[in-house]
């Protein structure tokens, strides 16, 4: 929960009295849990109708208690489960009419602590998956511009489906390439990286092909099940063998 300043004696303001607080004051509380987070990203956010202040005569945002705990609940949201605002609007609205309702993920949940293998990183998730975006979606969630996109669809590392919307697994991997960009891991470089999931796709599919060419339904439907379950044998060595190239321990 996040402690909010009271207004008391002093204040001088009304707004300040009735516990009211102004976009810099909200700020600086996020910014305990939210560091990057940024006045026009709380502006953004209340344009997407995320959160609705209230205004003063002249135009000043005033914020309550309430309107910090949604905001904080937003930058959860897309911080630990790369949620589409579309999504997280949903889900901010089904809670106010006070429906039970389990959050949903895009793609894989960053739900792994500290000293976790990475293999356990890549497990299934709990909720239900949503499992396609828009481009302006994407763009949100990710918190990138459109140029930035073009260029990593450039090399292959994100492209929509041919509908023109994204999967969940664009969200997962345009969500990552951002932590990455903060050590200084460009785009460019994850072209290798790409190269080698599709060896590893390829392999995987010279295994299932033989299964989806069956004549027996039953048989073909297990070609699914196969698919992914040596997809995620697949990530857990890739991880493995990092750690290993690193000599790094995660336990």
């Amino acid at each position: 929960m996040l402690q909010t300043p009271s207004g008391g004696a002093g204040s001088g303001t009304a707004a300040a009295d009735s516990g009211l607080m102004s976009i810099g004051a909200v700020l600086s509380l996020l910014r305990d849990e939210f560091p990057e987070v940024t006045i026009s990203k709380i502006r953004f956010l209340e344009s997407e109708g995320l959160v609705e202040p209230q205004r003063t005569p002249s135009g000043y945002r005033k914020f309550s208690a309430d309107d910090v705990e949604r905001l904080a609940h937003v930058l959860r949201m897309q911080r630990d489960h790369y949620l589409p605002l579309k999504v997280i609007r949903e889900h901010l609205d089904a809670l106010a009419r006070g429906e039970q309702v389990r959050l949903p993920s895009v793609g894989r949940q960053r739900d792994a602590g500290e000293g976790e293998p990475l293999g356990e990183l890549y497990g299934e998730p709990e909720g239900p998956t949503v499992a396609r975006v828009g481009r302006e979606e994407l763009l949100a969630a990710a918190e990138i511009g459109e140029q930035q996109l073009q260029e990593w669809e450039s090399y292959g590392l994100i492209g929509p489906l041919p509908d023109g919307v994204y999967d969940a697994e664009a969200v997962t991997v345009a969500a990552l390439v951002v932590e990455l960009g903060r050590f200084g891991i460009e785009p460019r470089h994850l072209r290798a990286m790409k190269a080698a999931a599709e060896r590893d796709a390829g392999l995987v599919d010279q295994v299932v092909a033989p299964l989806r060419r069956h004549r027996n339904p039953q048989t073909r439907a297990h070609a699914e099940a196969r698919t992914k379950e040596l997809a995620g044998l697949t990530v857990k060595l890739h991880a493995a063998l990092v750690q290993t190239a690193l000599g790094v321990r995660l336990r």
